[in-house]
């Protein structure tokens, strides 16, 4: 069977398995997740094993320190995906939910209801973690999914999803309801971007050059975001201690992640006090390199140089990029101008400025004295996340249940016709 044939095939039995997915009772869909939650913590040492193949393979490959501790499955990350399938299952089902319902002078009853996309392909590259969480939300939302890993993670990817196979099957997860794709050939992703009638939607995760390989072929509905260059604005009216809690928070907890912190804005009222601070906590303590323009290099000379480019990068790395802005204003307009619609955050005591913020920056989610790595859908109480958008249309910010779902209308009558 050519590459082809094997896409279309695996599609095929994705319809067969929503269209069976969409009857199940909210009861069997939370048995079978909390069945797949006990067993993926019994087989927490079968699927070290097969994750410490994948590092092995990957570190000879040489991938970078960031990539590798995205692939890396811990027992503590192994169990997480346990709890985020518990927690997924405590969480209301939104399918068959009424987002709205009216009545027509002429009796009809008019029910806006929601219901599966259908079938989700997610395209994703070195989180195994994504495979537990990807299924885990569809399952509940009565979808199918199609995962497509990267290869670097692919033993990871197989022991999880024969968890599923396994587990969930005892409970009645019907067949083909959770399938990955095992073929490393990257046309792989084409052909399922284009299997129109086969893929509802398709959600990928990584890093832009995935992403945009993958809308440049689609034919099917991509939610997506790019990158993920986010910002902390450090205001006049600031909190300094928990300002520079804040940033090293959003550098250094995970700097691999798309809701790290990669531009630090600091208003020129409290640079001369606060950019020592950061050279201290940051630079020296947790050797993040920091790359300044010239008036914060003229405040802490040690900074590197930062170019034109620095302000579009997304690092994923101990790098930094740092300016001095006159105004939360500034600020704004430095946002919408380099970043990427992702995460942004102020610091401030002063409601005027947050508010500012608030309207002024176009992204999909803005924090207001917290920090940017909280854009996640187990934090946002989404038990999981199935991704990011940064798009305009139909989701935006942490993806989890009800982005899942569409809506169609359920009209009710007594034999009215129309005249």
């Amino acid at each position: 069977m050519g590459l082809h044939e094997e896409m279309l095939a695996i599609g095929d039995q994705a319809v067969a398995a929503a269209r069976r997915l969409a009857l199940l009772t909210t009861r069997k869909k939370n048995q079978i997740l909390l069945a797949v939650a006990d067993e993926l913590e019994a087989s927490k040492d079968r699927i070290g094993e097969a994750n410490a193949r994948d590092m092995e393979s990957a570190a000879g490959a040489g991938l970078s320190a960031a990539m590798l501790d995205r692939l890396r499955l811990t027992e503590s990350r192994i169990l997480g995906m346990a709890k985020g399938l518990r927690d997924v299952a405590g969480l209301k089902d939104p399918v068959g939910g009424i987002i709205s319902r009216w009545i027509r002078p002429n009796g009809l009853e008019i029910l806006k209801v929601r219901v599966p996309i259908g079938v989700v392909a997610i395209f994703y590259e070195a989180r195994p973690n994504v495979t537990a969480d990807a299924a885990g939300l569809c399952l509940k939302s009565s979808n199918a999914v199609i995962l497509r890993g990267g290869k670097e993670a692919l033993e990871s990817n197989k022991a999880i999803v024969d968890v599923f196979r396994r587990a969930g099957g005892s409970k009645g997860l019907p067949p083909h309801a959770v399938q990955l794709v095992e073929t490393t050939d990257r046309d792989a992703i084409r052909v399922l971007a284009q299997m129109e009638g086969r893929v509802d939607l398709i959600i990928p995760r990584g890093g832009e050059g995935l992403i945009r390989a993958v809308v440049d072929v689609a034919r099917v509905p991509v939610i997506k975001h790019y990158r993920g260059v986010c910002h902390v604005y450090v205001d006049a009216d600031a909190d300094l201690d928990m300002a520079l809690r804040i940033c090293e928070n959003a550098k250094c907890q995970r700097p691999g992640v798309c809701n790290a912190m990669e531009t630090l804005l600091v208003h020129r009222q409290i640079a001369r006090t606060f950019l020592p601070m950061v050279w201290k906590r940051l630079g020296e303590e947790r050797r993040v390199e920091l790359r300044g323009d010239d008036a914060a290099r003229e405040i802490v000379p040690a900074m590197r140089v930062a170019t034109e480019e620095d302000w579009n990068a997304e690092y994923l790395d101990l790098i930094l990029a740092v300016r001095v802005v006159p105004d939360v204003a500034a600020a704004i307009d430095h946002i919408n101008r380099y970043g990427s619609n992702h995460s942004d955050a102020v610091v401030s005591s002063n409601e005027t400025v947050q508010r500012a913020f608030a309207q002024g920056v176009g992204s999909a989610v803005v924090y207001i004295n917290a920090s940017t790595r909280f854009t996640d859908g187990g934090e946002f109480g989404m038990g999981a996340e199935i991704g990011i958008s940064t798009d305009k249309l139909h989701a935006r910010g942490p993806m989890g249940l009800e982005e899942l779902t569409t809506y169609k209308y359920v009209v009710h009558g007594d034999g009215q016709v129309r005249e």
